[in-house]
């Protein structure tokens, strides 16, 4: 599935946790696919189940996730009453990210293709640098 990086210094939770986000976003977990069950998912990258409900409780508490007792974790269809709080944190954070890039000198057209190259990956289309 993927790797993880013991070694860094990023918790293997927020590891796992933006692994996971970035596999729905790019649509590898469509919208009420099952995810791997705890046990499963902990067995085959060899860490604690413990680790792998934190990220779970994690994904489900940022709204990527829902739970079905019994059934198991399932990736949450994108509702537009949801997302608008997510979207109105994101501008600010890409503002602020966006600010800080110009800063220290990275020109308009690079951060546009940036952009290009992020739409084009949601899209499933790679894109050389």
């Amino acid at each position: 599935m993927f790797q993880l990086d013991i070694r860094s210094r990023v918790p293997i939770y927020e590891q796992l946790v933006e692994k996971l986000k970035e596999l729905i976003i790019h649509e590898v977990y469509q919208p009420d696919q099952q995810l791997p069950s705890v046990r499963v998912l902990a067995q085959e990258l060899t860490v604690n189940p413990n680790t792998i409900q934190k990220a779970y409780r994690e994904l489900e508490h940022q709204g990527y996730i829902y739970s079905i007792p019994g059934k198991g974790k399932f990736v949450a269809p994108q509702a537009a009453t949801t997302n608008n709080e997510k979207v109105m944190k994101m501008k600010e954070d890409l503002l602020k990210l966006l600010s800080e890039a110009l800063y220290l000198g990275i020109d308009k057209e690079e951060i546009l293709h940036l952009i290009s190259v992020a739409e084009q990956s949601t899209k499933g289309v790679e894109q050389d640098d």
